[in-house]
C-alpha cells in the first residue's frame, strides 16, 4: 500500500491562502505589540494562529491517498444455475438428442470450461439457487418452494471477492425469488466489474405437443361415465388431428378425436365408464407426432377409487307436469340411482304407486338417507310444514346432501321466501307481479362464461361444442319471477334475450350452502329437450345434476359413518375443514361419544383431532387440520363408544415454485450484461464470451482517498481552537 497527499494548488487558492496566512502572522504581532507580550496573551494569540493555519490548510483540500498494490492476479467468478427450472430440457446440439439444461452444464462444470481463464485470472466456480438434496434430508415441502435468487449471487461477490474482476454468468435467467437482478448488476457497473452471461436453454418453445392436465374427480362409480377435462398444449407449427385415449382397471376405455390448433392450447373433456371397483391406476395418452422433440410428455397418469353405490334421491312436486313425469322417468332408469316420490295431487290427493311415499318423510333418521332432493312447484300453503322446510335445511348444510328447486307456473314456491328454505333460494323473484312470465314465443337458455365448462352443464365432450349443443336445445315458453342472483351464487345460464336492470335474467344458478350444494332452475321445460335426440341430453344432464350434488357427501364412508372434508384436494398450508357423521344400528345419526381423526402424514407423523358437534340434531362432528407436507395421508376416522371406524386417504398437493417447460428468459440476462457492460449470448457462445474476458484491459489500481478538509474531526479541532481562543480572552480581560 502506497501513501501520498494531494493538496489543490490552483492559483487563485494560493494567492487567497498566502493573503490570508500574511494578514494572520501580521495580526498575531500586530495584538503582542497592543495587548502586551505576556505569557498568557501570548499562548492566546498561538491559539488563533494554528486555527488561521488549519483553515489555510483547509483551503488547499488536503487528501491522503492510499494505492494498493496487486500481488495477486484478478479475479473471475463464474456462476452457475444449480435451480429447479434447469430441468427443462431444451438444450439442442447438432446430431446429440436434446439435454436438459442441467445436464449440459453438468457436462460443461465436468469439462472445466473455464480452463482458459486460469492463465491471466484466479477462478472462482460457484453454483447458485441448488435444489434441496432429498438424500440429505430435504422434504417434499423443501424441494417444492425452493426457488432462484439472481440477485444475491451477483450481490455478494464484490463483499466476498476484493479482486474481482468479471463475473460469468450461466443462466436460464429465470427469477423468482429475492430482489430484482437489475439492482444488483447496476452496482456492478459502478465498480466497472461486468457480467459476461450465457443463456443456457432456448428462449422459445420447441417443436412439441404437451399434456399439460388431467383433472379426474376423487372417486367414480361402477358403470357410471366419468368426465375427465386433459388440457393439451400444441407447440407444432400446424394444426394436429389426433385421438386422445383412456385406460383404466378392468378393461375401462375410452376415446375421442382431436383437434389441437396451430401453437394453441385446448381443453378436451374425456369420458371413461370404470367395470371394475377398486382404487386403480388411469392413464391417459395422445399419439407422438414426427416432428415432437420430447417424446415422453404426451401421456399422464392418475388414481381414482372406483365404487358401487345407488345414489338415493327424493322428488317432490304437487302436480303431475310433464316436468317432473320426465324427470322422475329420467331418474327412475338409471341404475344408480333410487328415487322416492312424494306427489301432492291437487284432486286425487297424494300420489300412490312404486317408489311414492304417503308423505314427506317426518323424522331426520327417515330424511338423511337421501342424497339430493328436487323440491318442484310446492310450497307452505298446506303442503310443506316448517318442520319439513327445516329438516331439509338442515339435510343440505350439515349432511352435505343436494338441493334442486324447480319451479312452475302455479306459483307454489312464493310460499317459500318466508319459510327455512328461503336462505337456501340463489336468487331473488318477486311473485308480486306475478307467477312468471309466459310467452307464446319459444325462448333459449344461453349459457355464461363459467357454464361453458362446468361440469354441471357439459352435455358434449369440449367447451366449443358444449356451447353449440345448448344453442339447439328445444326452448320453454315460461319462466320464474327471478330478479337477480344473490350474492355468492354462480350464473350458468341465464335468459337468452329478456333482461332487466340487473341485466339477463338468471335461470340456472347454483349455490354453496354450508357443506351442501343447491340449484336453481328457473324453466319447467328441459323435459322438451328429448325432441328429436330421446333421452340423449335430457337423461345425461339431470344424472349429472344428481352425482354433482352428492359427489362430496360420498367421499369416504363405511357402515354407519360418513366422512368428507372441504376443499377436496387442498394444498398444503390450506385450512381443511372435516366433517363427520356417526349413526346407530338404525341410521340414525348420534351426537354422543367421542369422534377421533387421526391423520398419518407421508414422513411417518400422525396427528389426532378431536371432532366436536356443531349440530347435535343431525350428528354432525366438525374439525380443522392444516396439513404440514404434501402427498398421501392416511386417515382414520373412529367413534369406539359406538364402534366405528373408517380408513381412507386424504391427498394434499404442494404447488412448486420452479416450473419446468417454460422457455429461457435470455432479455433477463441480456439486459444484466448491458447494464455492466458485459457480452451475452447462448450455449454456443461459450467460448467466445471467455476471449472476450480473456482480453479485458487490467482493472484500474484501486484508491482509497481519506479528505482531510472535510473530516468531522478536522473541522471539530477547528471548533475547538476558536472556541478556546474566545473563552480565554474572556478569562484574561481582554474584549
Amino acid at each position: 500500500m502506497n501513501y501520498s497527499w494531494q493538496f489543490n494548488f490552483a492559483p487563485w487558492v494560493v494567492i487567497t491562502v498566502v493573503l490570508f496566512l500574511t494578514a494572520s502572522v501580521w495580526f498575531f504581532f500586530r495584538s503582542l505589540k497592543r495587548e502586551g507580550a505576556s505569557r498568557k496573551n501570548i499562548l492566546l494569540q498561538l491559539l488563533r494562529l494554528a486555527a488561521a493555519v488549519m483553515v489555510a490548510l483547509t483551503l488547499l483540500r488536503p487528501e491522503r491517498v492510499a494505492v494498493q498494490q496487486r500481488t495477486e492476479q484478478p479475479r473471475v467468478a463464474v456462476l452457475w444455475d444449480a435451480s429447479g427450472s434447469m430441468a427443462t430440457r431444451d438444450v439442442v446440439e447438432e446430431n446429440v438428442a436434446p439435454k436438459s439444461r442441467a445436464e449440459w452444464l453438468k457436462g460443461q462444470v465436468e469439462a472445466e470450461f473455464w480452463k482458459p481463464l486460469q492463465a491471466r485470472y484466479q477462478v472462482s466456480v460457484l453454483p447458485f439457487s441448488p435444489v434441496p438434496d432429498a438424500a440429505q434430508g430435504a422434504s417434499v415441502e423443501d424441494i417444492a418452494e425452493a426457488g432462484t435468487d439472481l440477485h444475491e449471487p451477483l450481490d455478494l461477490l464484490p463483499k466476498q471477492y476484493g479482486d474481482l474482476r468479471a463475473v460469468l454468468l450461466l443462466s436460464d435467467g429465470d427469477w423468482n425469488r429475492g430482489k430484482s437482478p437489475i439492482t444488483s448488476a447496476t452496482a456492478l457497473a459502478q465498480k466497472d466489474i461486468p457480467v459476461f452471461s450465457a443463456v443456457v436453454g432456448t428462449d422459445q418453445y420447441l417443436p412439441d405437443i404437451e399434456m399439460l392436465s388431467v383433472m379426474a374427480p376423487t372417486y367414480g362409480l361402477v358403470n357410471e361415465r366419468i368426465s375427465v377435462m386433459v388440457t393439451l398444449q400444441n407447440r407444432l407449427k400446424r394444426e394436429v388431428r389426433s385421438t386422445i385415449t383412456i385406460t383404466g382397471p378392468g378393461g375401462a376405455t375410452g376415446s375421442k378425436q382431436v383437434t389441437l390448433p396451430a401453437l394453441g392450447q385446448t381443453q378436451e373433456m374425456l369420458v371413461v365408464t370404470p367395470q371394475a371397483e377398486g382404487d386403480g391406476e388411469f392413464k391417459v395418452s395422445l399419439p407422438v407426432e414426427t416432428e415432437e422433440i420430447f417424446k415422453d410428455n404426451n401421456e399422464k397418469l392418475f388414481r381414482m377409487a372406483v365404487r358401487k353405490e345407488t345414489l338415493k334421491v327424493l322428488v317432490v312436486d304437487s302436480a303431475p307436469r310433464w316436468e317432473f313425469r320426465y324427470l322422475r322417468n329420467a331418474l327412475m332408469r338409471d341404475p344408480g340411482v333410487a328415487v322416492n316420490t312424494v306427489l301432492y295431487h291437487p284432486q286425487l290427493g297424494m300420489g300412490a304407486g312404486n317408489g311414492y311415499l304417503n308423505e314427506f318423510p317426518a323424522k331426520k333418521e327417515d330424511l338423511q338417507g337421501f342424497d339430493v332432493i328436487f323440491l318442484g312447484d310446492v310450497g307452505m300453503d298446506g303442503q310443506l310444514t316448517k318442520e319439513n322446510a327445516e329438516m331439509i335445511k338442515g339435510l343440505v348444510e350439515q349432511q352435505a346432501s343436494g338441493l334442486v328447486f324447480l319451479p312452475g307456473p302455479l306459483g307454489r314456491q312464493r310460499t317459500l321466501a318466508d319459510s327455512p328454505l328461503g336462505d337456501l333460494i340463489p336468487v331473488e323473484t318477486d311473485f308480486a307481479k306475478g307467477i312468471g312470465m309466459a310467452s307464446s314465443v319459444e325462448a333459449h337458455l344461453d349459457l355464461t362464461f363459467r357454464g361453458r365448462d362446468h361440469w354441471l352443464t357439459m352435455l358434449a365432450t369440449d367447451p366449443a361444442a358444449n356451447q353449440a349443443v345448448w344453442k339447439g336445445l328445444p326452448g320453454f315458453f315460461w319462466y320464474a319471477p327471478v330478479i337477480k342472483a344473490k350474492p355468492g351464487s354462480e350464473v350458468l345460464a341465464v335468459h337468452q334475450m329478456a333482461r332487466n336492470d340487473n341485466g339477463r335474467i338468471p335461470l340456472l344458478v347454483t349455490k354453496n350452502q354450508g357443506n351442501g350444494k343447491v340449484l336453481y332452475m328457473g324453466t319447467d321445460s328441459a323435459w322438451r329437450w328429448r325432441k328429436g335426440v330421446e333421452d340423449t341430453y335430457h337423461y345425461r344432464f339431470w344424472g349429472q345434476v344428481v352425482r354433482w350434488m352428492a359427489h362430496q357427501r360420498h367421499l369416504a364412508q363405511d357402515e354407519g359413518m360418513r366422512f368428507f372434508y372441504n376443499p377436496e384436494t387442498p394444498k398444503r398450508g390450506d385450512k381443511v375443514r372435516l366433517n363427520a357423521t356417526v349413526m346407530d344400528k338404525l341410521g340414525i345419526p348420534i351426537s354422543t361419544g367421542k369422534v377421533t381423526v387421526t391423520l398419518k402424514a407421508p414422513s411417518g407423523t400422525s396427528e389426532t383431532i378431536d371432532l366436536i358437534t356443531e349440530n347435535a340434531d343431525w350428528g354432525m362432528r366438525v374439525g380443522e387440520f392444516i396439513p404440514r407436507e404434501g402427498g398421501t395421508y392416511e386417515v382414520e376416522v373412529a367413534c369406539p363408544d359406538a364402534g366405528r371406524k373408517l380408513n381412507t386417504k386424504l391427498e394434499v398437493t404442494v404447488p412448486t415454485v420452479e416450473k419446468v417447460g417454460l422457455p429461457a428468459k435470455a432479455d433477463v440476462l441480456r439486459e444484466i450484461s448491458a447494464i455492466t457492460g458485459g457480452k451475452s449470448g447462448g450455449t454456443g457462445d461459450l467460448s467466445s464470451l471467455l476471449s472476450q474476458i480473456s482480453i479485458l484491459p487490467e482493472p484500474k489500481l484501486q484508491e482509497q482517498r481519506s479528505r482531510l478538509w472535510s473530516d468531522p474531526w478536522w473541522c471539530g479541532t477547528l471548533v475547538l481552537l476558536l472556541m478556546a481562543y474566545w473563552v480565554g480572552r474572556k478569562l484574561i480581560g481582554l474584549a
